[in-house]
């Protein structure tokens, strides 16, 4: 069986002295030292009892032996719980309760956790503790175990577990290995969970953000390009949220490629990018919590036509379909199956809401309207149902959005329906709130409002928080 796994003791004999991590902190963990950390938690865990059927919840730094924690569990053949980390204690608490985990493994402060919250007091404790006991060999996962149990967003309901097979994983790696080749050895700035697994089944570094990921909005601009500078990074792996930082701080010159996603990458952030480091290379990355990735674009292959199509209403474009992925568009939402696509939820409930089967082929609903080009491309529109009403009917957010991001003064923008009337939404310079009023009236929106801060997920801070939004306009 290939898995992460059998990639990982690869990647050891290739580069067992290249440097596998480099935490917040700036420490650096070779993938020797890392094999070492997992073996030495695995011969301790497995004497604590830990095997096959345990779910072991973790909350831990992001740091090497997170990960080393991972290819430990997994060696024994137990499942990681991965809580929703944007919902702090509340994701804990509901992660420990929907996946029926069995034991709690935690490190640093975390620990104190299982004694407050009381979820966690009847699961057995885990630290990361090394072990030189001898530990007994078992049988590799097979493809059908469950690895690892991750979580939803939440952003429309409470966050639904996602369980994620050996098999779900390898898929996965095969699908972005691809994408993210290179024959250099790079250095990766990457914001990403899963992308650090790639790259540690790929023998690549992974540079670890230095800043808390929930907390955003509160990264300066510098402070990001002073950690892409000081780790001497190469690639960045990042949502559009710090791509924005990345552009007013300036382009370290030792930065050659950024792969954006995890929110819609709109024009206007690729020109500034392109403006502020020619030569430099932009992939935008489109996928879903149940399907990473579904398709992507190398912003170097935007045409001018592309570009006059997405401002003048055509929608988003996010590329062409990854290979081996079947996507198709039925009633304008794009749905997807393959082998890394969620085949469904730890609760079978809802599958009923985001499934299709249709004899051996599971179908996802993306929830995301979009459209084909005569290219293959895929086109994104925006949330199915989040139309809203001008004269000349119902028009999908993007197809105003896309436009109104290369409006002079605009920071972040959403088009609403309030009540029966669309409403445009605008961050930014309010001095130019004239000039966007008379704009958007050509649109045929007749409400413009300026908001100092519009709501943002709290995931990535990538994604407009719809409901949020509509809340602070209905108040």
């Amino acid at each position: 069986m290939v898995s992460l796994l059998a990639d990982f003791a690869a990647a050891v004999l290739r580069h067992p002295d290249r440097v596998a991590i480099v935490d917040g902190k700036g420490r650096e963990t070779s993938f020797a030292q890392l094999e070492t950390r997992a073996e030495g938690f695995a011969r301790a865990w497995q004497a604590r009892g830990v095997g096959k059927g345990d779910r072991v919840l973790l909350a831990m730094p992001l740091d090497a032996d997170l990960y080393a924690s991972l290819a430990a569990l997994w060696s024994l053949g137990a499942t990681v719980v991965l809580p929703e980390p944007a919902m702090g204690l509340a994701g804990l608490r509901h992660a420990a309760k929907v996946a029926e985990a069995t034991a709690f493994c935690s490190a640093g402060v975390f620990g104190v956790l299982q004694f407050l919250l009381p979820e966690l007091w009847r699961l057995r404790r885990l630290r990361p503790n090394v072990s030189a006991g001898k530990r007994l060999d078992l049988p590799a996962p097979q493809d059908g175990d469950i690895a690892l149990i991750s979580f939803t967003s939440g952003t429309s309901g409470a966050p639904k577990a996602i369980p994620r097979s050996h098999g779900f994983l390898s898929a996965q790696h095969q699908a972005i290995a691809p994408m993210l080749q290179s024959a250099a050895a790079e250095r990766d700035l990457v914001a990403f969970p899963v992308f650090v697994l790639i790259n540690i089944a790929s023998g690549q570094t992974s540079v670890l953000p230095s800043w808390k990921m929930s907390k955003l909005e509160r990264l300066a601009p510098e402070v990001l390009a002073g950690w892409i500078k000081q780790q001497n990074v190469n690639r960045a792996l990042i949502p559009p949220a710090l791509c924005e930082k990345l552009v007013r701080a300036g382009v370290p010159a030792n930065l050659h490629t950024v792969f954006t996603g995890g929110g819609p990458v709109f024009p206007d952030i690729l020109e500034k990018l392109a403006a502020d480091r020619p030569g430099l290379s932009i992939v935008c990355v489109y996928g879903s919590t149940e399907a990473e990735p579904i398709a992507h674009l190398d912003a170097a292959e935007i045409e001018p036509k592309d570009h006059a199509q997405m401002v003048a209403g055509q929608g988003l474009l996010v590329g062409a379909p990854v290979p081996g992925l079947q996507v198709r568009i039925v009633g304008d939402e794009i749905q997807v199956a393959g082998a890394h696509v969620n085949g469904g939820y730890l609760d079978p409930r809802h599958d009923a809401e985001n499934k299709i089967h249709e004899g051996d082929i599971i179908w996802h609903r993306t929830g995301d309207a979009g459209r084909f080009d005569d290219q293959g491309r895929l086109w994104l529109l925006g949330r199915t149902g989040s139309q809203v009403p001008l004269a000349g009917g119902p028009v999908y957010p993007f197809a105003i959005e896309v436009a109104v991001h290369s409006w002079a003064g605009v920071t972040q923008c959403a088009v609403m329906s309030v009540g029966k009337t669309a409403c445009l939404v605008i961050e930014g310079d309010a001095r130019h709130l004239p000039e966007w009023r008379q704009k958007a009236i050509g649109m045929g929106i007749p409400d413009v409002r300026h908001l100092t801060k519009i709501p943002m997920d709290r995931r990535h801070a990538s994604k407009i928080d719809r409901k949020a939004l509509g809340r602070l306009l209905a108040s």
